[in-house]
């Protein structure tokens, strides 16, 4: 049965009028909240990378098409411009709820009580609407040739399938770009951790010394000798007091270091390594001025690395120093951009599961990948784009000193490793990111080590007040020191893959 020609013309007016309707609209709640919208995009898992691109695009294309709707000779390729970005709409939503790494709340947008089913729905409502009314478009009207029925199909067929394609293509695109040539823009998805504990240690002097799967060890700053055993599960404490030899030392930087079953309690301006079992915390000298440092991370009971100033260049170099050996040295490791000291400043650290010494610079956007013994090595990089440390000397001649002319712009704050992983706490803030939560959160970017990649990013709320001080990770757990509270979060394992082969043993 056919329709009269009116009630056609009216179907085809209420659809063209809906998309005007929701597109007008659309447009300008994205424009009056567009910093908002930005942010949305940001955190899209499809669209993250070309997020800037895509906030000034589609409501300068939604404004184009309701203009091309309003205009009866325009509105028949206006009507295959709406079908077009709608079935984007729609694709980008299922894409999303069934190949994405992650989906992002629903909150905010044009329909923002409705969840990610309900919009999709919605979607293919409309998709639909326009499907019927470009059929039932009065053939007079066209501005070139009469379509018959099967040309009007394959026309719409390949404008489906274009719009899916671009979507895809985005996708795949924007994955590639987010995990391997960022371009500053974090992706968090949504609640990556869960809240499990929380411990009031009563002062704030603790600094964290190493874990186990039982304990978190925490060492004091007022109280070099102390040690402070939290029980991860319970929350409960054990405190012991190291029995160090005496020796006529004069300590300035002494730190504890713990590495189950054994602890270390070094000071690289005496320079010395005490090493002792947990069992009894009872150490003995194992290195005595062999070499001065000022970063130390144990590799195994007989090992660890170091950084510490180079004799031939009077810069920063990383070195490995068995106890009962010599200290081997590799200058090629730390770059040097300006003066070979402020500019490679950075954190070291030992990655048990891996067998990998990672160091991480302050003032640039890289880190370093060597074997144990430091005689291989990869460079990695973080999100942030600054390449060249921006910091400015100053000479002290009547001193004979070099300092800092100003503060330098830091990149990277605090760094902590387990498993396939590196987190880094960033300093500065990316593309299309709210900036209250720099206010109220630490920001922590995870890469990963063997891919080479970016994975995530996520917050670690501040407490009392206070940013975070140290944090470090347990196979799934965070564990936050912040002020006097120490924090115990959970990573969610679709975000995160948790470290499941056996640990290695530490052999002597």
């Amino acid at each position: 049965m056919k329709l009269p020609v009116t009630i056609k013309s009216i179907i085809i007016e209420t659809v063209c009028l809906l998309y005007v309707l929701l597109f007008v609209y659309a447009a300008l709640n994205k424009l009056l909240d567009f910093e908002n919208f930005q942010v949305q995009l940001g955190q899209s898992p499809l669209l993250s990378a070309f997020a800037e691109l895509v906030s000034y695009t589609v409501p300068a294309v939604e404004f184009i098409i309701a203009f091309m709707l309003l205009t009866v000779r325009l509105r028949y390729t206006g009507m295959y411009a709406a079908l077009s970005l709608m079935v984007m709409f729609t694709a980008y939503i299922y894409i999303m709820l069934h190949f994405s790494p992650f989906v992002p709340c629903s909150c905010g947008g044009v329909l923002e009580k409705l969840s990610w089913n309900q919009h999709l729905i919605f979607n293919i409502v409309f998709v639909v609407l326009m499907l019927i009314a470009i059929l039932l478009y009065r053939t007079n009207e066209l501005p070139a040739r009469t379509l018959n029925f099967k040309e009007r199909l394959t026309r719409i067929g390949v404008t489906m399938i274009f719009s899916v394609t671009v979507v895809t293509v985005f996708f795949l695109l924007s994955e590639d770009t987010i995990h391997r040539s960022n371009n500053f823009t974090r992706r968090f998805p949504h609640h990556p951790t869960t809240f499990k504990s929380e411990i009031d240690l009563q002062y704030d002097s603790y600094y964290i010394a190493g874990y186990d799967d039982e304990y978190v060890y925490l060492g004091n700053s007022t109280a070099p000798l102390t040690v402070t055993m939290v029980n991860i599960a319970h929350q409960n404490k054990k405190q012991f007091v190291i029995q160090l030899p005496k020796y006529k030392f004069s300590y300035t930087a002494p730190r504890l270091l713990v590495k189950p079953p054994y602890f270390y309690f070094a000071d690289g301006t005496v320079p010395c390594i005490f090493r002792g079992s947990i069992s009894d915390w009872k150490p003995s000298l194992v290195m005595h001025k062999k070499a001065y440092f000022s970063l130390i991370a144990p590799v195994n009971v007989d090992k660890a690395a170091l950084r510490v100033i180079g004799s031939k260049t009077h810069e920063n170099v990383l070195a490995t120093i068995a106890y009962t050996d010599s200290l081997h040295l590799n200058y090629t490791i730390l770059e040097k951009q300006i003066d070979g000291i402020f500019d490679t400043d950075g954190m070291l650290l030992y990655n048990a599961q891996l067998d990998k010494i990672l160091y991480t610079y302050y003032y640039r956007n890289e880190f370093i990948i060597a074997n144990d013994s430091l005689n291989s090595y990869s460079i990695g990089h973080t999100i942030d784009t600054t390449t060249q440390a921006q910091i400015k000397l100053a000479k002290i001649d009547s001193k004979k000193i070099t300092t800092l002319a100003k503060q330098p712009v830091i990149v990277n704050k605090k760094t902590a490793t387990y498993g396939n992983y590196l987190f880094v706490n960033a300093a500065l803030i990316g593309k299309f990111e709210p900036k209250d939560m720099w206010k109220k959160a630490s920001i922590i970017d995870v890469y990963d080590l063997v891919k080479n990649t970016y994975a995530f990013s996520f917050y670690l709320y501040d407490k009392g007040g206070g940013k975070m001080s140290e944090f470090i990770i347990s196979n799934d757990l965070v564990i936050v020191l912040t002020g006097k509270y120490l924090t115990i979060n959970k990573l969610r394992s679709d975000y995160y893959v948790p470290w499941n082969p056996k640990k290695p043993k530490q052999t002597k």
